[in-house]
């Protein structure tokens, strides 16, 4: 006989982060179309660091953005298609794919930001920056655990 109590999911952060996250994808979709921008929000991710580190390894790209190698392939693989970026090999090591935004790609951020530096507040302004500090507080918290679990 099972012991275990029913879980109101609706009572639970983690749910509710879920939830939020999903939401706000598709509020970046939304406003990447509203736009003409044709772009997923997987791949304004990718962009963004790139932004940030042009030319990584294909490998620490999927590392930091969460994806196992073969849908990092995929995706990549996309995006070269919608000529965002463009793969090459390193050249001290021809096994090491890095990723190099193109022309195209960097403009493409260029529209994107201000897009997403309206979107951020416009989501955030029923909050106070108090509010906003906790929740920021709270949810490093649960990182911290989560990422403490996982080492055990």
């Amino acid at each position: 006989m099972n012991n275990t109590k029913a879980i109101d999911l609706n009572a639970h952060a983690l749910s509710w982060i879920g939830k939020i996250h999903y939401d706000f994808g598709f509020l970046v979709q939304k406003a990447f179309h509203e736009n003409g921008i044709d772009l997923s929000k997987e791949q304004w991710s990718v962009l963004k660091r790139l932004h940030v580190n042009d030319g990584q390894p294909q490998n620490d790209l999927a590392f930091i953005t969460h994806r196992d190698k073969t849908s990092m392939t995929r995706l990549v693989n996309t995006m070269e298609t919608k000529e965002l970026v463009i793969r090459k090999s390193d050249e001290n090591d021809m096994r090491i794919n890095r990723i190099f935004l193109t022309d195209y790609g960097k403009e493409i951020i260029q529209k994107v930001q201000p897009i997403m530096y309206n979107l951020i507040p416009a989501v955030q302004e029923s909050l106070n920056e108090d509010e906003i500090e906790t929740l920021i507080t709270a949810l490093k918290k649960v990182k911290s655990k989560i990422a403490e679990i996982a080492e055990e």
